[in-house]
């Protein structure tokens, strides 16, 4: 073979020879979602690996994304047909087994438990109606999804619907363990939507917050929270995932671990001994976790289901979502401001959503833009964590529904 024929094959090797449109377009927004998350810090614990992923996945024959190829032998021993393994696929179609079977998702529900105080939340019951009026922006969005259908060339299957709708609890976990399950040619678009509205909380939520709320409303201050005691941080995780569990089994899965890492925080206090697994759900595993899920599912925004009309109706539904989920945890923080004779700020509805803790804070700062002497953290986390729970009750109730 002279050297020209050989140059001319190492050519035909190259990426650039068979890139499309579509690839390079998706290439370009994955350096795009880098610059945020690295320049602008946009959620980039999960938003550097989603976009890395998305890069890898349109770099074409690169084959990361490439599934297992067996061919039919005769076993020389039995004489009988069987698969033998020729190409054991790419990198990337293994560690997406994490997300297509469910197993990614409910281990980083594992750590926000292990890193979240629940006190908040348990020394203020009625807080867990405020996380449940911010989950509004999912059923209303599901339906929205639905009406869609009667626009000629966007078309949404209930499934699909559901995965959208989910988008509105801003759990970007959530979001993608349903849309797996559900609906997962649509996980690119939804994840990517979910993450992209989560680190913009600081930029969507504040405008509603304002919109919805008069300056007094605002202006009120809160009663400090009352002590919680040991024995009623550690009953709530057990008595949670027991009720859940027995009430919506399909949601067990990321309650019951969100309460498994909440529990070994708490216990952590008691028993020394326990700090080992705390640490580790909160440290290393969640890290270790959140780069497989990241970079898997960034991996699925191919190009040619990425850029489609489908894509752009999912992007303006999770806004719609998310919007509504802000809009109905301070609507009924209102309710309860006018229930309770204005005891409660109705600020810290919005919270309700399951951006944790970036929402509580949010509620925080409006309302000292309000009143300086507003200390809103402590009574937006209650709200916040119940949001937590919430999403991933509604997708128990989504996954349900869809199974029938």
């Amino acid at each position: 073979m002279s050297l020209t024929q050989s140059l001319i094959d190492f050519c035909g090797t190259m990426g650039f020879t068979s890139m499309t449109w579509q690839e390079g377009v998706m290439i370009c927004i994955s350096f795009v979602l880098i610059y945020l998350a690295v320049k602008k810090g946009f959620e980039p614990l999960l938003l550097l690996p989603i976009a890395f992923g998305m890069l890898l996945a349109n770099l074409p024959m690169a084959g990361l994304n490439a599934e297992p190829v067996y061919e039919i032998v005769v076993d020389p021993v039995t004489g009988q047909h069987v698969h033998q393994l020729v190409d054991a696929g790419g990198l990337l179609y293994w560690l997406y087994r994490g997300v297509k079977l469910g197993i990614y998702p409910p281990l980083i529900f594992l750590g926000v438990g292990a890193m979240t105080d629940f006190g908040p939340l348990i020394a203020n019951p009625r807080s867990i109606l405020l996380g449940a009026a911010a989950q509004l922006g999912i059923f209303t969005t599901f339906i929205g999804a639905l009406l869609l259908n009667f626009i000629p060339g966007i078309t949404f299957t209930i499934p699909e619907a559901a995965s959208i709708g989910i988008i509105g609890g801003a759990d970007g976990p959530t979001a993608i363990y349903l849309t797996a399950k559900l609906a997962p040619h649509l996980l690119g678009p939804i994840a990517v939507a979910a993450y992209s509205y989560m680190a913009l909380v600081p930029l969507i939520q504040p405008p509603i917050m304002r919109a919805l709320t008069t300056k007094e409303e605002r202006e009120i201050v809160m009663e400090q929270l009352r002590p919680v005691s040991k024995l009623e941080r550690i009953v709530f995780p057990i008595m949670v995932t027991t009720v859940v569990s027995l009430v919506l089994p399909s949601a067990a899965s990321l309650v019951g671990m969100l309460m498994l890492g909440n529990l070994l925080r708490e216990a952590a206090t008691i028993q020394s001994g326990l700090n080992r697994l705390m640490k580790t759900a909160s440290g290393e595993l969640m890290n270790i976790i959140v780069i497989f899920l990241g970079t898997t599912v960034g991996a699925t925004a191919k190009g040619e289901v990425f850029l489609s009309p489908k894509t752009l109706a999912i992007i303006a539904l999770g806004l719609a979502a998310f919007s509504m989920g802000t809009a109905g945890g301070v609507l009924f923080g209102k309710i309860m401001c006018k229930m309770t004779g204005g005891k409660v700020n109705p600020l810290i509805g919005s919270a309700g959503v399951s951006a944790v803790p970036m929402a509580a804070r949010v509620s925080q700062k409006v309302g000292q833009e309000a009143n300086p002497s507003n200390f809103l953290l402590m009574h937006a986390m209650g709200p916040n964590v119940a949001g937590v729970i919430g999403s991933a009750v509604a997708a128990g109730v989504l996954l349900s529904m869809c199974n029938f």
